[in-house]
């Protein structure tokens, strides 16, 4: 085991370098989101101009997730072995190149294949991100820091879509997937100059049950080891019925208000845009009452995701179901608050309950597992429902996916403290 390199005050290196990294990552994370979703607002004009169905537009947001789902499990094997940052890079470097290529589609394929590539390069994005997060950072403040990492998300979102709107009417919805590449490139190449964390090695990587003391493990082992942590795997299944709805409301609120309320598409993606950035507060709150909660309830960021997951479903129910005007509007920005709050502690588990030198592949896990069940099969869903039927039927019913996820966070909760008691306390050191 190597010797304690961090300092007193739990950074790995000092705190102003430490939060100098976090911010290149949450404006690439912004950046991330930016160009995952501008398609969202371009979609009633690629609509008109293909002669496209809601299914087929709910299929560009969904092209993202399916490359992420397929690469980010090797490409996080690549991150935890190789380099967090040039991992990083390199996937920025590729998800910008491939967003600008979208400006030159001439087909809904040409669309949907170039919009699967910016997914290969975001692959191993938020994994990396998050066991360098994991490493920078004290581990009693985690949830806290991944609070306002992940509310890079919301912005990020509703820049996109604002954005795009607006670019589109202006210029025509080609230049927005331009002009939005270019913020992304520019930060990738600044994060190839940052300090990365040793690589770990992987033994050894569990206590033993029945001594206490650390052992070493091979690769069937370490699988094993992941199907036997509990708290993990009903984390997972609840990350991805909540990600079932978020994307799905990220994909169609512009669309749903275009069409209820006959306002422009620029008009609103800006209103369907305000009511995903309520996660800017709900992330870092999140974080931050999950932590301070974790002080007197070890399982707390667990438990916690249960309760917000709950209050969502609840909140978005009323909106679509109850409510019409302005005083659904208010629900559902409210509904937008709670929708985040589970994420920042759900993924600090992730990372709470695995081996250091397996961070990455377990958030990478996570994100497989979340865009199977959830983020790619969200937004064609509601598209499916919406060509069957109308639009709002299809939101209404999305809200009982969240209950699902909080049921999942809290049968979890029950095993994570056992789980966290068998990881091995491994220090990190920087690189030189």
């Amino acid at each position: 085991m190597t010797t304690n390199s961090r300092n007193p005050d739990g950074y790995l290196v000092s705190k102003g370098y430490s939060y100098y990294v976090f911010g290149l990552l949450f404006l690439l994370y912004m950046f991330d989101y930016i160009d995952r979703q501008i398609v969202v607002s371009l979609f009633p004009f690629i609509k008109a101009e293909w002669s496209l169905s809601d299914t087929q537009c709910g299929a560009l947001v969904s092209a993202v997730y399916w490359s992420i789902l397929l690469f980010a499990f090797p490409v996080s094997i690549l991150i935890d072995r190789w380099s967090r940052k040039n991992s990083i890079g390199l996937m920025a470097v590729l998800w910008s190149l491939a967003t600008a290529s979208c400006a030159y589609t001439r087909s809904f394929s040409q669309l949907f294949t170039a919009r699967a590539a910016i997914g290969i390069g975001e692959a191993g994005y938020a994994p990396g991100g998050t066991a360098m997060i994991s490493a920078l950072f004290p581990k009693e403040t985690r949830a806290q820091i991944m609070g306002f990492w992940n509310a890079s998300i919301p912005l990020g979102s509703a820049l996109g879509i604002a954005l795009g709107g607006f670019i589109a009417e202006t210029w025509g919805w080609r230049h927005a997937f331009g002009i939005v590449a270019i913020p992304g490139m520019l930060v990738a190449i600044l994060f190839f100059f940052v300090r990365d964390y040793k690589t770990v090695e992987l033994a050894p990587v569990q206590k033993a049950e029945a001594t206490g003391s650390c052992t070493q493990s091979n690769y069937k082992q370490i699988a094993r080891q992941f199907l036997g942590t509990y708290s993990l795997l009903f984390a997972y299944f609840g990350f991805a019925a909540n990600m079932f709805v978020t994307s799905a409301f990220m994909s169609w609120l512009p669309t749903f208000y275009c069409r209820t309320e006959g306002i422009p598409m620029s008009q609103a993606g800006i209103k369907g845009g305000a009511v995903m950035a309520m996660a800017i507060i709900g992330a870092p709150l999140g974080g931050y009452l999950a932590d301070r909660w974790g002080r007197k309830r070890r399982n707390a960021r667990m438990v916690f995701g249960a309760i917000t997951s709950a209050l969502t479903g609840f909140f978005l129910f009323a909106a679509f179901a109850l409510f019409s005007g302005t005083a659904q509007y208010l629900v559902a920005l409210l509904a937008g608050i709670f929708a985040s709050m589970f994420v920042p502690g759900i993924a600090a588990v992730t990372q709470d309950v695995v081996h250091p030198g397996l961070r990455a592949t377990s958030y990478s896990l996570n994100v497989i597992v979340m865009h199977i069940l959830g983020s790619s099969i969200g937004p064609i869903f509601v598209g499916a429902i919406s060509d069957a039927s109308d639009l709002q039927t299809a939101l209404t019913i999305l809200p009982i996916f969240s209950l699902i996820g909080g049921f999942l966070f809290l049968i979890g909760s029950r095993f994570y403290a056992s789980d966290c008691d068998k990881v091995c306390a491994i220090d990190l050191q920087v690189e030189t």
